[in-house]
């Protein structure tokens, strides 16, 4: 979950990756800090808080330094300290490291380290990681020229060290002996090199370096990387030399830029209308009757015989799954399970033969949504993926799958994200139906909505000032119901995760129905509910369920695509309108108003809403 990023090159070290570090910030915050390389020695500058505060300390120094790592960190091991920070340095000043990952193992390695000789002045399990490779450096001999192995002396010492490691990590690695060199390694953290005209780079993302360079390198699990200024050479764990494959990056740095906006978060609740429109992008068929897929590999007698379908994923991306269950099950009539991807990985759960099996990830790079990846193909299940990001290791491992073209999703509490998930499983769902005995006029209805749903999301952005007024009524509450029937129940479970997120108001999500089953213990006057109350089978069931909660003073936001004849105001004590639209498309409608009251109510809170305590954006640990 940590950032990092470094840098070899012939311009100084540490302007580019406290620039980076700014970039990757969203991946961690606890900490952040640089190691360059200069005359021979280490100038490293680390501190608790916001990278800022580590760039302040940096400015006081003179860091000339042409080769350098750097690392935000989300903490694992340890406090958040100064001297957990990273990078670590070897207690003999040889090495230094930073890690994204988990070792899980350091206990026993830190035992070993602590016989040969080396200290340690930190909680961290990568403090472990560096004194075990400056003890095989030591041990390493110098490569001969023209005889032995063509690879570094640090090269060949990372590699072995790595033997002895159990745990996840993305590695970039400086020693004092070498000063035009980096080496870092992957196994389960993401790392993604940038290759430039006389620089080259290592991160964890490709936002840290975007605007450098738009050729970049993904690194596999298993693989060690060399870096030079001008050249960088991979090879696997067990030595065999991979040939790497250099591609392009389709984004532009201006897109993962604020812009006028005051949040990330902001910013992107406002894009999306065009993240709904790029996800629909070349993907309606000339008759408008239904979708098409270039990379699914699967063709229509293959999805014939898909008796099943199983989700999985985390978090925000859950509740998406769960709309998705709705969706699918309602348009192409084919059961469907959604798993918690945690879960999935260690649940010897019996899946029928023809069962294809979806995972939904923004940044595809979620560690336990990848293992499950992993565990349905070990399995020999088709496994396709719904991700964002291009090239991310979930999207590189899957049988086939469908990229979201959301653009860069910086604010740490997803958003246009999770609507284009669910604008690609309405595809998804479309597609299918239409396969199975889904009619071309309702085909077309749904296209139809689909068609006009980024005008009616712009429609909705047009409240935010409403809205505003609204959470200013309730931002001291404690508590906060979010209630919703069919479809709307997901809505009610990520309404009640955002506000969680970044507001730290305790909130929580359920099917309207079931408050009478317990939740409604929990009703009073302040206490208030979110009730989504749309029109249809289950309108004035859910109009009985606000007058429950009335009847125990509780204060109800209605969010509702019903007039005034048809839904009176006065039932609740706020109400915020969505246009009415077609079923497949309402979720996301519903979604945009929980989305801002969220995002208002933190700001008026206080908080940080692009950084939230506590969370990191891309979670790679477990």
């Amino acid at each position: 979950m940590c950032g990092i990023i470094g840098y070899v090159g012939r311009q100084k070290a540490a302007p580019f990756l406290i620039e980076g570090l700014k970039r990757l910030e969203y991946r961690g915050y606890d900490s952040a800090g640089l190691t360059v390389l200069q005359n021979g020695q280490f100038e490293t500058v680390k501190k608790a808080g916001r990278v800022e505060n580590m760039a302040k300390l940096a400015a006081r120094k003179s860091l000339t330094g042409t080769i350098g790592i750097s690392h935000t960190r989300w903490a694992t091991h340890g406090g958040v300290t100064d001297a957990n920070a990273h990078p670590h340095v070897s207690s003999d000043g040889k090495i230094a490291v930073i890690h994204n990952g988990v070792i899980e193992n350091y206990l026993s390695i830190r035992r070993f380290c602590v016989s040969k000789g080396y200290t340690f002045q930190s909680e961290t399990d990568t403090e472990a990681l560096v004194n075990l490779l400056a003890y095989h450096y030591n041990k390493e001999p110098e490569p001969t020229p023209n005889g032995g192995s063509e690879k570094s002396r640090l090269f060949n010492s990372l590699r072995k060290t790595l033997m002895h490691v159990e745990g996840t990590y993305g590695l970039a690695v400086l020693c004092a002996d070498c000063p035009d060199e980096i080496v870092g390694a992957r196994k389960g953290s993401p790392l993604v090199l940038g290759i430039g005209k006389g620089e080259n780079m290592i991160a964890s993302d490709v936002s840290a370096f975007v605007g450098r360079t738009q050729n970049v390198v993904y690194l596999e699990d298993g693989q060690v990387v060399q870096l030079t200024a001008d050249d960088f050479s991979i090879i696997t764990l067990s030595e065999e030399d991979v040939a790497p494959v250099i591609n392009k990056v389709d984004w532009e740095i201006e897109q993962a830029c604020m812009g006028d906006f005051h949040h990330y978060m902001e910013k992107e609740i406002f894009e999306q209308p065009q993240a709904l429109e790029n996800a629909m992008r070349g993907r309606i068929a000339d008759d408008a009757s239904t979708a098409r897929f270039g990379g699914l590999n699967l063709d229509v007698r293959d999805l014939r015989q898909v008796d099943r379908i199983l989700l999985c994923a985390c978090g925000t991306a859950w509740h998406a799954c769960l709309v998705a269950e709705y969706l699918i099950e309602k348009y192409a009539r084919i059961p469907v399970e959604v798993e918690y991807a945690s879960e999935f990985r260690y649940r010897n759960s019996p899946l029928d033969k023809n069962t294809l099996v979806f995972v939904v990830s923004q940044s595809g790079e979620t560690i336990d949504t990848l293992e499950a990846l992993r565990e349905s193909k070990r399995k020999g299940y088709r496994t396709l993926a719904i991700v964002n990001v291009v090239g991310s290791t979930i999207a590189r491992e899957s049988d086939g799958g469908i990229y979201q073209h959301a653009g860069p999703e910086i604010g740490v509490a997803s958003t246009k994200a999770f609507t284009s998930q669910i604008m690609v499983a309405t595809l998804v769902a479309l597609y299918i139906g239409r396969i199975r005995d889904l009619a071309f006029t309702e085909g077309r209805a749904i296209v139809a909505a689909m068609q006009a749903l980024p005008t009616l999301v712009t429609q909705v952005l047009t409240q935010a000032d409403h809205i505003a007024k609204i959470a200013a009524k309730y931002k001291d509450k404690k508590d906060f119901l979010f209630l919703g029937r069919q479809e709307f129940f997901p809505i009610a479970l990520e309404g009640a995760l955002k506000l969680k997120e970044i507001s730290y108001i305790h909130a929580e999500g359920y099917p309207a129905a079931e408050m009478k089953h317990g939740p409604i213990a929990l009703i009073n006057p302040e206490c208030p509910t979110v009730l989504f109350v749309f029109k249809g089978e289950m309108f004035k069931k859910t109009i009985s369920n606000l007058q429950e909660i009335r009847a125990r003073q509780g204060p109800v936001i209605a969010i509702t695509d019903a007039d005034e004849n048809e839904f009176a105001g006065s039932q609740a004590d706020d109400v915020i309108r969505v246009p009415e639209a077609h079923d497949s498309v309402r979720a996301i409608l519903a979604t945009v108003p929980v989305q801002l009251l969220a995002y208002h109510i933190a700001l008026l809170r206080g908080c940080d809403v692009d950084k939230p305590r506590n969370l990191a954006k891309s979670v790679t640990v477990e």
